[in-house]
This record gives C-alpha cells, structure tokens and sequence, in this order.
C-alpha cells in the first residue's frame, strides 16, 4: 500500500486514531510542562522527577502526613514515593516520625530547609504554569480546562477506592 512520500517533517505526519485521543494529548503536554518546569527549577532538590514539587508542598502544607497518603494523592506506588522521600530526607528537607497513634506508621515534616525550598517552588510553580500555558491556551478558557481535569481527578480517585 503507497502511502505517498515519507514524511521528514512533523506537519506531515497524520497522527493516525492519536488526533482524537485525550491521552495522546495529556502525555504531550506532561512532557512539554514537565520539561519546562525542570529547567526553571534546575539546581533544586525538586528538579527532574516526577511528584517530587507535590510531596515538598503537601508535606510543608500537612505537617505529619504519612507517606501513604502521599502515594495516595499521587497515584505512586509506596516504594516510589519511598524514593523521593529518601532523597528528601538525604537533603535535609524532611524528617520522619514514628506515629504517636500507630507504631507500625510513619509522619512526615518539614524541616527549615524544606519550607523554605516549598516557598520558593510555590512561586515558580505558579509562574511556570501561568507562563506556560497563557502561551497555548487563552486565560478564559484555563479554568474550564482545570475544572474539567479536577473533575477527572477526583472522579478517578472515587473508582480507585
């Protein structure tokens, strides 16, 4: 089957059934706004890597959450978050806790170090995300797109229970 010349450039690629699949989309601009984030970040403990910005945040903004809840919130498996909070821990960002309530559980804190990097990654991370897409979708329009995917989130998080 000819399919005509090959293409050697993007315009000239069909994208096949991916033209009208929210997944397709959704993974292209994780990339693209994951990218954009690292540089912005670069010489951060939070810098490449997935969840790191959320578990900074969410341990600075809930002092004493466990690292399952984290996961949770995440969609990550323990282990993986087990991987961030150790390099957290490494960098003197957080500390752990036996819980008080449950012997067998862990908190998790903030330290001097870790809040005032989540100072700091707080007002890039707004920034970045203004920044970023004021450039590809119309300001009006971001907040449908936050609603719809906050929708999605937590719809997601109801089937998962």
């Amino acid at each position: 089957m000819d399919r005509g010349p090959l293409p050697t450039r993007v315009d000239q690629v069909d994208l096949d059934v991916l033209e009208n699949t929210l997944s397709f989309y959704i993974r292209v601009l994780d990339v693209a706004v994951s990218r954009d984030l690292d540089e912005r970040l670069q010489g951060f403990e939070v810098a490449r890597g997935k969840w790191k910005i959320t578990a900074l945040l969410l341990i600075d903004n809930h002092p004493g959450i466990r690292p399952s809840v984290l996961a949770e919130i995440a969609f990550k498996d323990r282990s993986a978050m087990g991987r961030i909070l150790d390099q957290f821990e490494v960098h003197g960002l957080i500390t752990r806790r036996v819980s008080a309530e449950d012997g067998r559980a862990q908190e998790l804190y903030i330290t001097e170090k870790g809040s005032a990097l989540a100072a700091k990654v707080r007002s890039i991370v707004v920034q970045q995300s203004k920044d970023f897409f004021d450039r590809i979708i119309p300001p009006a329009e971001q907040d449908v797109v936050i609603d719809v995917l906050k929708r999605a989130y937590h719809r997601l998080r109801e089937i998962q229970e």
